[in-house]
């Protein structure tokens, strides 16, 4: 992994290259103290420090992980991000040397709605773990993120649900944009990028109020939140398409909590650069694969005596080496094997669809790719 690049003497550090474009997909290069992100990117999320499934970092280096995904909420609250700090930083602590974004713990807030309770200086909110109390305010997002050291860190913020009225909404904006302010004057490691967190719900004035808003702290990338929360997808990507011809041009946008095979596709379409979810890793624990011929429910009883490999077009270890019959006998005999296999295979499968993707970009052939694919079985996993 090279480190990023050295201009008379200095770290290039949040420095990104737009290389070419297709359309509105862009192919990029980003530029951290922990190594160059080519893009567009999937990111997968290993929200305690680890990906559920048993998947450790020398996996994740085999198939090929540019960015690990770690959230700040859940390792504040265990083992504590002083106690990461004290062991050299997350990147130590996990035994990881490339690139690391930490979630500032907004969205986790949010989903555990009936434990907090939000103002103008923060949010309170009982532990899932044990019902300690904890108030989480900007300045403490902050001082939680650089604790950890991650190499990009994101703005403290308030997500909302889908379907709230106008007027909640735009408080939250309000709100989420008053809190940046708070993140940006608290962030003082300047080998971290902060990047700011556009809001709005489903209301097309509020998000473009609030890219234009957030836009002004941007100083290396910009996120979208707030989408991908129950809204039906093709009012995810009108909001995405309202606010496309507004996004800063020089640097990424990272769509946050997205990241399904065909959300991914349709995404980078318009003009997304980073996307992340748990998805892959998720469904993999229930017995569940992405695939080229669409999605394989592996615990099905079809598979029982099935003694072809997952997908023949994968390159990873589990389908190079494994059947979907001996794969349906780890699920359901409850094997710890089999949900780390199918988790680095769905990990694979979506790094690898976004190595079509970036290739075909280059190629000035992205929206045949696209078109290709909506038609294929891949769209439906």
């Amino acid at each position: 992994m090279q480190n990023g690049r050295m201009q008379n003497g200095k770290m290039q550090n949040g420095k990104f290259e737009l290389i070419t474009t297709c359309g509105n997909a862009r192919r990029g290069r980003m530029h951290t103290v922990h190594g160059e992100i080519e893009t567009p990117v999937f990111m997968n999320v290993g929200t305690a420090a680890a990906i559920r499934g048993g998947a450790g970092t020398d996996d994740l280096r085999r198939i090929g992980c540019q960015v690990e995904l770690s959230n700040t909420y859940h390792l504040h609250i265990r083992p504590g991000d002083e106690l990461i700090r004290k062991l050299g930083g997350l990147h130590k602590f996990m035994n990881w040397d490339a690139p690391i974004l930490t979630d500032s713990g907004g969205f986790q807030v949010f989903s555990l709605a009936e434990l907090n309770k939000i103002n103008d200086d923060g949010v309170g909110f009982h532990s899932h773990l044990d019902g300690s109390l904890h108030f989480f305010t900007p300045e403490k997002a902050m001082e939680i993120e650089q604790s950890l050291g991650a190499d990009i860190i994101m703005a403290f913020d308030q997500c909302t649900k889908y379907g709230i009225p106008h007027e909640e909404a735009s408080k939250a904006m309000n709100r989420t944009l008053a809190w940046l302010n708070r993140c940006k004057s608290a962030k003082h490691r300047q080998d971290q990028m902060l990047f700011p967190i556009v809001q709005g719900n489903m209301y097309e004035d509020l998000r473009l109020e609030s890219l234009k808003r957030t836009a002004e702290y941007a100083e290396c990338g910009i996120a979208i939140g707030g989408l991908s929360v129950g809204e039906p997808k093709d009012v995810m990507y009108k909001m995405l398409d309202v606010m496309r011809p507004h996004y800063p041009e020089n640097m990424p946008r990272y769509l946050m909590g997205v990241g399904s095979p065909d959300c991914l596709v349709e995404g980078f379409l318009r003009g997304i650069d980073m996307m992340d979810c748990v998805l892959p890793t998720r469904i993999a624990r229930n017995g569940t694969a992405f695939s080229s011929k669409g999605r394989i429910v592996v615990r099905n009883a079809a598979y029982k005596e099935d003694f072809t490999p997952l997908d023949s077009e994968c390159d990873c270890y589990c389908c190079r080496n494994y059947t979907k019959a001996y794969l349906r006998h780890l699920i359901n005999a409850d094997e710890i094997l089999g949900g780390r296999m199918l988790s680095l295979h769905n990990i694979r499968y979506l790094i690898h669809l976004t190595h079509r993707i970036r290739e075909a970009i280059m190629k000035d052939e992205y929206g045949d790719f696209v078109n290709r694919f909506r038609e294929s079985a891949e769209y439906l996993n």
